[in-house]
């Protein structure tokens, strides 16, 4: 009963953390004269957008005393965000003309360090009622002695309401002025108050950028990945109903004398010669059902969030895309126990905790090691990226007393009600050697180009995902994600088919794995597309965001990877079972 206690006290705990996400610390509605906080976030270089740092690791006006701290839900800590009372003073309603925040005395040290930040563009965001405000530090003045660094010192605020509730606030920079040592500088500010008659549920809609997610070429890519679900979905329709029914026919043929069917049987090559060999149990069965349970996870998962951001919104809540994940994947584990239990009792398998523990760890560990390799340069160069401690706890325990116990509970559920045996073909005791093939029909081979078209069908997305992710704008078209998906599962089950059947017509029965590269080899096509984005599209630099970027897209790509191979497995399974589940075994 304890443990029960205990489980229900820790699901009560996550959907209070996800529901975090989507509230706010007040109901966002004011009355005149009451206080409006200004909360300041971070700053870094505009090129590089995982490089931030505290807004005081450059010498602005500090708060006298201890200023609130702002902590919000799981995912936006884990998204860099650190919010600390300004404390402006902002009145709801209310004008303020000019005032003036601190006088600024510049030191030899301040000027290093405002003038390093001008020079890399650095800019600053700033939050108030959740929404925020974006500004850059300083610009390259021009004068008549040359160029010199100025440093912004008015800041205009410009917030728009309706009634008793704040819809856009917008941040103007102004009143650049030169940075010289022992020069003091009045660090001023202004605001403004205009009434609109935008609703509070359409107040997001100005961060959206229609014009380029919505840009026709974004249908037309949708459209071209359509065509090309049904052209591969009748190229493996083609050879169910042709190829395979004719082999069918032949094979159950009655009427004919033992001669005759001897002599077919001799003349025979292919996929029908293997059947004493392809249920064969694929090398390395813990880790093929380890990957297979993980991937077909993280496709249910993934599609759940999808449904969830179009339901709920969540580009709109600070980290709520990530806390949702996070929370989803502890909740879905059982699903990868079930399926990889089952695979791996289906195939004789006997050290099943070993597959337990490997199918529970091997994605969260994965991207443990990749997160703390991150980590570390992120806490060298002292950024915000660095992951608390006590977030990395709870991230922890979410883990071990919410997904593992769930995947264990899969595998044993697994290993009972889809564990028993069931090839169409008894596998026989000598394996049947593999006659040499052409270059162009050997696994490796298969595997490579067995990602192609499912990456053409995403080639689009993969833009204006990682635009969007790289580019400072908000991702909200989900639908057209649901629909990218959508159409990546079917043409990577439809190639992966395809890939199979050829290969099991050239007396290759090793079609598991085969089958599993062949669709998880999209990652290594997307991975490569990243590459190209990274020095062709975007001007990062140093070593932080580099490591950032390739650390973040490998950890993209690793899920990817093993989403793509498990739907790939999956569906050539079912395809090998269909068609051998006719023909005469014995």
């Amino acid at each position: 009963m304890s443990s029960t206690v205990r489980s229900l006290s820790l699901v009560t705990l996550l959907f209070l953390l996800l529901c975090s996400s989507f509230a706010s610390e007040s109901d966002h509605k004011y009355q005149q004269d009451d206080p409006v906080t200004l909360w300041v976030n971070k700053v870094g270089p505009y090129n590089n957008p995982q490089e931030t740092y505290n807004y005081y690791s450059l010498p602005f006006c500090r708060p006298s005393g201890s200023a609130a701290h702002k902590w919000g839900g799981l995912g936006e800590v884990l998204g860099g965000n650190e919010l600390i009372d300004s404390q402006i003073q902002i009145k709801f309603g209310k004008n303020v003309e000019k005032a003036v925040i601190c006088p600024l005395d510049l030191d030899e040290a301040k000027v290093k360090q405002f003038k390093d930040a001008i020079e890399n563009n650095y800019w600053l965001e700033f939050f108030m009622d959740d929404l925020p405000l974006w500004g850059f530090v300083g610009t390259m003045h021009l004068d008549k002695n040359g160029e010199k660094h100025a440093l912004f010192t008015h800041k205009k605020i410009v917030i728009h309401y309706n009634k008793d509730q704040i819809i856009h606030v917008n941040l103007t920079q102004e009143i650049p002025k030169p940075l010289a040592v022992g020069k003091k500088l009045d660090m001023t500010y202004s605001v403004k108050w205009s009434s609109t008659n935008v609703t509070f549920a359409r107040r997001f809609d100005v961060y959206l950028d229609y014009p380029f997610f919505e840009h026709q070429i974004h249908w037309f890519s949708i459209f071209n990945s359509f065509m090309m679900v049904i052209f591969l979905t009748g190229l493996v329709s083609m050879i169910l109903m042709r190829t395979l029914r004719n082999d069918y026919a032949k094979y159950a043929r009655e009427d004919d004398d033992l001669e005759t069917l001897e002599r077919d049987v001799s003349e025979e090559s292919g996929w029908k010669l293997v059947h004493g060999d392809v249920f064969r149990p694929p090398r390395n069965l813990v880790l093929l059902s380890a990957v297979v349970g993980t991937g077909a996870q993280l496709a249910l998962l993934v599609l759940l969030v999808i449904l969830l951001a179009i339901v709920g919104m969540l580009y709109v809540g600070r980290g709520a895309i990530v806390t949702t994940f996070i929370v989803c994947y502890a909740l879905t584990s059982f699903i990868s126990g079930y399926v990889s239990g089952g695979m791996y009792s289906r195939h004789g398998g006997k050290t099943w905790i070993k597959s337990m523990i490997l199918t529970a760890s091997l994605f969260p560990f994965m991207c443990f090691g990749i997160g703390f390799i991150l980590n570390t340069i992120a806490i060298f160069y002292g950024s915000l990226a660095a992951i608390p401690f006590g977030t990395m706890v709870v991230v922890f325990v979410i883990w071990a007393f919410i997904s593992f116990p769930l995947a264990l509970l899969g595998t044993v559920v697994g290993r009972n009600w889809s564990g028993a045996p069931n090839n169409p073909c008894r596998v026989k005791t000598i394996p049947r050697p593999i006659p040499e093939k052409k270059w162009y029909l050997t696994p490796s081979v298969v595997s490579m180009m067995g990602g192609l078209l499912p990456f053409g069908s995403i080639f689009i997305e993969m833009y204006f995902v990682f635009t969007s992710f790289w580019n400072y704008k908000v991702y909200y078209v989900y639908g057209f994600m649901l629909l990218v998906f959508l159409i990546l599962i079917i043409v990577t089950v439809c190639v992966t088919i395809v890939g199979t059947y050829f290969l099991l017509n050239a007396e290759n029965y090793h079609w598991q794995w085969t089958s599993f590269f062949s669709a998880a080899s999209t990652a290594v096509y997307v991975y490569l597309y990243s590459v190209y984005y990274y020095y062709v599209k975007t001007k990062m630099f140093g070593f932080f965001q580099t490591s950032f970027y390739f650390g973040y897209t490998l950890m993209f790509c690793l899920g990817l990877g093993i989403l793509c191979g498990a739907v790939g497995y999956l569906g050539s399974n079912l395809f090998v079972r269909r068609i051998y589940r006719n023909i005469k075994c014995d």
